[in-house]
């Protein structure tokens, strides 16, 4: 487990709520053989959230989704924010289309939402049922959107997931099932490659992408041992960073399930995206988990942020 280390803290002014940066030095986790071990430096961007989740780099700010008030925020990068769309939504999941609109997962009724310039949120796609989770668009306009199939929080029994393709036209279809509960989805810099982060088998999860949007050729893109993926992002060296909520961290991953870099928090981390001015920003957003049962305790939601040396790619 990684040692924490405050080494420094500056306040920062604000007009909405009181912040600060928290420079973090974490020693490397334990790692197996062939990690890449480094000291990361994190700090942290904005705090006294909820369950924080879905952050997404667009334009000059991060956007991300707290769960806990129903809310979609902006964060720039010297922590000033704004509720940018409000959504009484669980999950509460975002993406950006090609066009610059954000489109929401309303997940009680089953419905995607576009906000529109004015900031009034329209129907996207019907998607026909309740309990939609993750959501990522890819270059051409593509929605896949995933669903657990079954709602552990209300103790119904397992049953696999899905995912869906919202095709611009607004049309909606089935294209993969079984997978044990989706979680994190990513779609490479070409548009021919869809992962998806298998939070039950302890998976990335990749198919190609054709032509219509539809997805063949499922195989395990890596087998993560203990790790618990949630949100995922990619880089430009084709690696994936996934957030791990029960073991506290942030790993980076290649093809195959090679461990590339590890940066361990204090809290759990739900998601993780790849921004700033050179794409070399790793957000993650994290707050204490204490179970199913008990949810997020208030105030505990983090975004925090480090370097790395390789910038992100595709989608989100």
């Amino acid at each position: 487990m990684a040692l924490i280390i405050q080494a420094n803290r500056r306040e920062l002014s604000r007009s909405d709520r009181r912040s600060f940066v928290d420079v973090e030095m974490l020693a490397p986790c334990q790692q197996s053989e062939g990690e890449m071990t480094r000291m990361n430096e994190v700090w942290t961007l904005l705090t006294g959230r909820g369950l924080v989740e879905s952050p997404r780099w667009h334009g000059d700010r991060l956007y991300f989704s707290d769960w806990s008030a129903g809310e979609v925020v902006a964060v720039d990068l010297a922590g000033h924010s704004e509720v940018f769309a409000h959504v009484e939504s669980l999950p509460l999941c975002t993406a950006w289309l090609p066009d610059g609109r954000l489109v929401i997962v309303s997940s009680p009724n089953g419905r995607l939402l576009r906000r529109e310039p004015d900031g009034s949120l329209v129907t996207y796609a019907d998607l026909g049922q309740p309990g939609w989770n993750d959501i990522v668009v890819d270059g051409r306009g593509n929605a896949y959107v995933n669903r657990a199939g079954f709602n552990p929080m209300a103790g119904e029994a397992f049953k696999p997931g899905l995912v869906a393709l919202v095709t611009v036209d607004g049309s909606v279809r089935q294209v993969a099932d079984d997978i044990a509960f989706p979680n994190g989805m990513a779609v490479t810099p070409d548009n021919a490659t869809l992962i998806v982060a298998d939070s039950y088998r302890h998976s990335l999860v990749a198919f190609d992408i054709g032509a219509d949007g539809g997805l063949s050729n499922r195989r395990v893109w890596a087998e993560l041992g203990e790790g618990t993926p949630d949100g995922i992002c990619l880089d430009a060296q084709g690696a994936v960073w996934y957030a791990d909520v029960p073991n506290q961290r942030c790993v980076c991953v290649a093809e195959g399930g090679t461990v590339l870099q590890t940066v361990g928090l204090d809290r759990g981390c739900f998601a993780c995206a790849l921004g700033g001015p050179d794409g070399t920003t790793l957000f993650m957003v994290a707050a204490e988990w204490r179970g199913m049962s008990e949810m997020v305790p208030p105030g505990t939601g983090r975004v925090l942020a480090t370097q790395v040396d390789v910038p992100g790619a595709g989608w989100p």
